[in-house]
């Protein structure tokens, strides 16, 4: 049994926080580079800018985005480890709040009816999944909301099928527009239940972009996803252009035999997200 004290995640969150603030996910600018690549006027203009701004943000340790987002926390904890301290959520609402002071990061959580700021941008969204094992992996998403007020969920009927799961996810995109600041990175969610699927979507933005699934068929799902959604020729901030969406990344897991669970969880262009294991 391994003995972990929770200040050490809170430090780690801390961690990841100040630098998913700054910078963008590599895997993220490979894909930005090769779509800056394939496009033409406005939308490649658009792509060089977005480039750019990442270096200006590091450069002078800036925020790489004005929104930085809702603090998504995920956690997958050994069983083998045993936590000591203050309360998971408490250390992790710590790390959270000393990153968005020390790194000058916007405080964008509020209370959903009197709009009253929290002043710290905490609480987290905090996941916790037990895993096999004594290591702790954290990952930090900072979701900004111009994409996540995109996203949708639907209960499709089983009889919709897969063919039914590609035009929600096309659709969801058709009707975001230029609104969540494509190339977006779709995360999509497939089976569970209504709450389940959701969480599976938001998983799914975890992935590197350009990723597949390792079940064959989900795979070619998400493949077909992403050229649909490319076709729709929105582009790069609604400029028009091949490149709407950067990738494709589906979860999935087992349903009712009367439920088709669908969520679609969209990320704009700016993809941080960082992961450390303890």
């Amino acid at each position: 049994m391994r003995t972990v004290n929770t200040r050490e995640i809170g430090d780690c969150v801390y961690r990841l926080a100040l630098r998913a603030g700054r910078t963008l996910t590599e895997s993220c600018r490979a894909a930005l580079r090769e779509a800056e690549r394939r496009e033409e006027g406005a939308a490649r203009f658009a792509l060089r800018t977005v480039l750019e701004n990442e270096v200006c943000a590091i450069c002078e340790k800036m925020p790489v985005c004005q929104d930085t987002g809702m603090a998504v926390v995920l956690l997958e904890i050994g069983q083998e480890i045993f936590l000591e301290g203050a309360p998971l959520a408490e250390a992790v609402n710590d790390g959270v709040r000393r990153a968005y002071s020390d790194g000058n990061f916007r405080k964008s959580v509020c209370d959903p009816l009197t709009r009253k700021n929290t002043g710290d941008n905490t609480p987290a969204c905090l996941h916790v999944e037990l895993v096999g094992g004594s290591a702790i992996s954290v990952t930090f998403l900072p979701k900004g909301f111009g994409s996540e007020n995109m996203s949708a969920l639907k209960m499709l009927s089983p009889a919709e099928g897969e063919e039914g799961v590609l035009r929600f996810i096309t659709e969801t995109v058709e009707k975001a527009g230029s609104r969540p600041c494509p190339p977006v990175y779709v995360g999509v969610g497939l089976g569970g239940s209504f709450d389940s699927c959701a969480f599976l979507a938001k998983k799914a933005l975890t992935r590197e972009v350009g990723s597949r699934n390792p079940r064959a068929d989900v795979a070619r799902l998400e493949e077909e996803a992403l050229k649909r959604v490319n076709a729709l020729g929105i582009g790069a901030q609604g400029f028009g252009g091949k490149v709407t969406a950067l990738g494709v990344s589906c979860e999935i897991a087992p349903t009712h035999i009367a439920g088709l669970p669908v969520a679609v969880n969209l990320q704009c262009h700016c993809i941080r997200c960082e992961k450390e294991v303890l």
